[in-house]
């Protein structure tokens, strides 16, 4: 085979930004990896939808089908999004053979154990670089860079709409909602933002870095989200003072010690429990999560044999999103070049007795930011409230205030179950010195 014949479905702003970037590059990508690539078929919405950039009319159709089933095309492209209709043409090309590429983190994350095993089973392979952090290449680091690592940590900032919305909030000194308006004028966030500011972007991408560093299948419903929406202007401002920065993180790590929510996973020899969630928490400022900002992504991974390394990058976008999926296209065709439909395969199931460790067991540092009245034995009962939960104090601020007034009180608090800081927030709240809901965030020290 001299030459590998593509079909891309999806025109879009995502699909024309691959065919012009296939179209700049295709000569370089060629030359590269010593084989010809063509685009054979289109398959668009609509012939005459707006796009970024131009695909010759010659090359598109409005039926699907009709570049899955010609038998000139050897693999496709699937850019559509969604988890309905793009599963059913993943699965009609895999069960004919081709493999496939897709940038689709929603439909992996709810559907990658069937999709793999449908790979499996037809010869074929599922390439999806493109569906976590956009051009940074952590898919293929963590299946083929770090195959030889035992991962112990990730922890991500893989969406670019909330980590812009917190960036522009710290140096801005602004809240929420205007920020939000702004990063939606800008074109950064969606009319409907819930998506991305609810943390379940992040979700869908933490799930697919956590099933593949631990080799079981993470659910998406089991995965626990916490979004940007409580973070305020004055959460940030007391954080920066206390010598943190506030980002959205999707969290991936070995608790040692702990066992899982399976019962019987738990019970196997060498069971670990893997906690994987999706929150805002207070990060160091002087780790290098802190400095990533505006709409760009970052990715902590520690290997028990490589250490620490991060990988940076955009995120999302035409650009970013091709330059990925161009990387999983030079990667499809010399596998089918070589008849090695899987050489590096998609996923495979590969430690046993592992499970997630419910949110409720992790343990955690908390900053915890209360309304309160200002007056004498106000912190001791808060203090009490905390040490009736085994919860200690680590640092207290409290802006000066007219006494009998409201002031914010500020604590950083020693490490505890999420439970126990849960039950205690609660007991807080009803407190006859507490005049508003209180607010907790957890801080990572990447330990």
């Amino acid at each position: 085979m001299d030459q590998v014949n593509f079909g891309l479905i999806g025109g879009g702003t995502v699909g024309s930004g691959v065919y012009h970037h296939w179209h700049r590059n295709g000569a370089l990508l060629e030359s590269r990896i010593g084989l010809q690539i063509r685009l054979r078929k289109v398959a668009v919405k609509a012939l005459d939808e707006p796009r970024p950039y131009p695909i010759p009319a010659a090359l598109m159709t409005t039926e699907w089908s009709s570049v899955v089933e010609d038998p000139q095309v050897h693999a496709v492209i699937e850019l559509v999004g969604g988890t309905t209709l793009a599963k059913t043409m993943i699965l009609t090309a895999l069960r004919l053979g081709k493999p496939v590429i897709t940038a689709n983190k929603a439909l992996i994350s709810a559907h990658g154990e069937e999709l793999f095993a449908a790979a499996r089973q037809h010869g074929a392979n599922l390439y999806y670089e493109a569906s976590v952090a956009g051009g940074i290449p952590i898919i293929k680091a963590l299946r083929e860079g770090f195959v030889g690592n035992r991962i112990s940590h990730i922890y991500g900032i893989v969406n670019g709409t909330c980590n812009y919305i917190l960036t522009r909030m710290k140096l801005e000194r602004a809240d929420f909602a205007p920020t939000l308006a702004e990063a939606q004028k800008m074109g950064y966030a969606e009319a409907d933002p819930a998506m991305d500011v609810d943390g379940l972007d992040s979700m869908h991408k933490t799930g697919i870095l956590a099933s593949l560093a631990h080799g079981f299948w993470v659910q998406p419903e089991r995965i626990s989200v916490e979004g940007i929406r409580a973070v305020s202007k004055t959460d940030i401002e007391f954080a920066d003072k206390l010598g943190y920065t506030i980002k959205l993180l999707g969290v991936v790590k070995v608790v040692p010690g702990a066992a899982g929510s399976g019962k019987e996973r738990a019970k196997a020899a060498g069971a670990k429990a893997i906690q994987v969630s999706v929150y805002p928490a207070l990060i160091p400022n002087s780790h290098v999560l802190a400095s990533v900002n505006d709409v760009f992504n970052a990715v902590f991974v520690r290997g028990d044999v490589v250490g620490d390394t991060l990988f940076y990058g955009r995120g999302a976008g035409k650009d970013a999103t091709a330059s990925a999926v161009l990387s999983d296209i030079a990667d499809a065709a010399l596998d089918l070049k070589h008849d090695t439909k899987s050489r590096v395969p998609a996923f495979v199931p590969h430690e046993h007795g592992g499970d997630l460790l419910p949110i409720a067991l992790a343990v955690s540092r908390y900053y915890l930011r209360a309304s309160v009245v200002d007056k004498p034995g106000t912190l001791a009962k808060i203090a009490a409230i905390l040490a009736q939960s085994k919860i200690g104090i680590a640092s207290v601020i409290q802006p000066q205030g007219r006494e009998g007034g409201t002031v914010p009180l500020i604590l950083m608090t020693h490490a505890a179950p999420c439970a126990a800081m849960k039950k205690a927030l609660q007991k807080i709240a009803r407190s006859p010195v507490v005049k508003s809901p209180p607010m907790m965030l957890r801080v990572e020290n990447f330990e």
